[in-house]
């Protein structure tokens, strides 16, 4: 995990054979032979180029999968492998049919565990709505069956499967991706001994099917939100810390969020082991920290398929220690903000000074910001940001006292309404009488949103419980910021007096 720099999803290319070939082999090692021909690939791209994709860790193929378009009464009736697919020929694609039919997926051993299968069934639902297709079905084997063949029927095997009676990886994994069993096939894959030749038609239904289709996008519409109002408390090592954060990111990616936002200081119960020191010299100490803690939450980014704002950490760069956090793409990619205003306190008590850098990050849910705590009361730094096209804003923060957190709280609504963008803040609870500097907290996370019809009246989209450790998950809706900057009662970017005052600054690698 350590190793994996990138993680994409790209379209099968026939210049992919060779690897694609070699990787089929290793991954079906229980049945010789069994791998694609050369010719049978490029039938499959010449008729279906957008249903072909692989999957690569580091430039390496990592699995695939391959689809078809069918009738629906083809896959209604029993049905074999080489029927489905004419014998590999493919001559059963139907460009105008109305069910996407896989006709492989598999992910190479050695990547197994890293839920790359869900990117793959991901995305083949998502193409499914982006066709305006009925559903997404295929052929799924039950190689464990065989071991239960002599008391079990297929039907009373897979429904002991659904009661968790008997343990089937294959079909667990399946059916947890929303996929339904809908009937057992007979005589499915020739020579498909472990799973006696029996396999399990199963379904994913596109509730979308009866809205038009929409020009194809690479961005989620509506993306869900996850909130982590992190408890303060001590921790006898990083390793029990990194333990309660991989907790909640397990939670969050269960609900199938697309990001996890920390607070800002959220590893400070970590320099509890250095009250010993000046204050000065205890952050500096708890800044060695940052580099292993990044690094960690990068690679549960990867794992568990989400992206991940750090919250922030000190930094030290060139001798100067800063307040930072990352953004841990779920595609292996990280990135780095900087809070530019230190509060009073910071520089007072630890010496930080403020960073220089301010831009926006390009992610698979749009393009969002990340403003620290005290620059989300300073309106200019968001302006920035939405003028380079910011969707979301996140702002994790840390405040002791009430009126402390009303001035995040009521400043980040306002960025919403001002900016027609979202945002979302995250601070922590409880307190940590055994830290200097760090003795209590007070927070309510909170998902702010415009002010218009199609959004909460109050602007209020979701809000915590306040001063209690939980999760917050939103889902909000891109397509709606879109509509209400071209149709919403006000228009709050479009209507700006550019001719009396213009706003200037510089974003990284973008000149405002």
């Amino acid at each position: 995990m350590q190793d994996i720099e990138n993680i994409e999803l790209n379209y099968l290319s026939l210049d992919d054979y060779q690897e694609l070939k070699e990787a089929m082999i290793e991954a079906y090692s229980s049945m010789p032979d069994s791998f694609w021909r050369k010719q049978e690939i490029k039938n499959l791209l010449n008729k279906f180029p957008e249903g072909q994709v692989v999957i690569k860790v580091n430039q390496q193929i990592a699995g695939c999968a391959f689809s078809i378009i069918v009738d629906e009464e083809k896959t209604d009736a029993q049905h074999t492998y080489d029927e489905i697919t004419g014998n590999s020929k493919f001559n059963t694609h139907n460009p105008d049919g109305d069910v996407l039919y896989g006709v492989e997926v598999f992910i190479k051993p050695e990547f197994r565990g890293m839920r790359l299968g869900r990117r793959l069934y991901d995305y083949r639902k998502e193409l499914c709505e982006k066709l305006n297709l009925k559903s997404v079905a295929f052929g799924g084997r039950i190689p464990n069956y065989h071991n239960y063949a002599d008391e079990l029927t297929p039907k009373e095997y897979i429904e002991k499967v659904r009661l968790k009676e008997i343990d089937d990886p294959v079909l667990n994994f399946q059916m947890s991706n929303d996929f339904h069993p809908k009937r057992v096939l007979k005589n499915y894959l020739e020579g498909d001994n472990l799973s006696n030749e029996y396999a399990v038609l199963l379904e994913w239904d596109n509730i979308y099917y009866t809205k038009p289709s929409k020009a194809p996008t690479i961005t989620k519409k509506v993306v869900r939100l996850g909130l982590i109002q992190w408890q303060m408390r001590p921790y006898d090592n990083m390793e029990e810390l990194m333990r309660q954060a991989e907790f909640f990111i397990d939670s969050l990616s269960g609900y199938r969020s697309d990001f996890a936002l920390f607070p800002e200081y959220f590893n400070a119960p970590l320099m509890a082991d250095f009250n010993h020191l000046s204050e000065p010299d205890a952050i500096r100490e708890l800044a060695n920290f940052t580099d292993v803690i990044t690094e960690k939450l990068s690679e549960l980014a990867i794992s568990y398929n989400i992206n991940i704002i750090t919250g922030s950490m000190p930094y030290v760069e060139n001798e100067n220690l800063l307040n930072v956090g990352f953004v841990c793409h779920r595609d292996g990619r990280v990135e780095r903000y900087e809070k530019l205003h230190v509060t009073p306190d910071e520089e007072k008590v630890w010496g930080l000074v403020g960073g220089n850098t301010l831009q926006t990050f390009d992610t698979d849910c749009g393009k969002i910001g990340v403003l620290i705590c005290y620059d989300s009361e300073f309106p200019e730094l968001s302006r920035l940001l939405a003028d380079d096209g910011m969707d979301i804003l996140f702002v994790p923060f840390l405040t002791d006292t009430q009126n402390g957190f009303s001035r995040v709280k009521h400043c980040a609504q306002a960025r919403a309404i001002e900016n027609e963008c979202y945002v979302a803040i995250a601070g922590s609870v409880g307190n940590l009488p055994k830290v200097h500097n760090m003795d209590i907290q007070y927070a309510q996370s909170m998902v702010f949103t415009p002010c218009d019809f199609a959004f909460p009246n109050n602007g209020v989209k979701a809000e915590a419980t306040p001063n209690t450790e939980m999760i917050l998950i939103a889902d909000v809706d891109m397509d709606l910021l879109r509509e209400l900057n071209q149709h919403g009662s006000v228009r709050n970017l479009q209507d700006r007096r550019l001719d009396i005052f213009q706003l200037k600054g510089n974003l990284t690698n973008q000149e405002k």
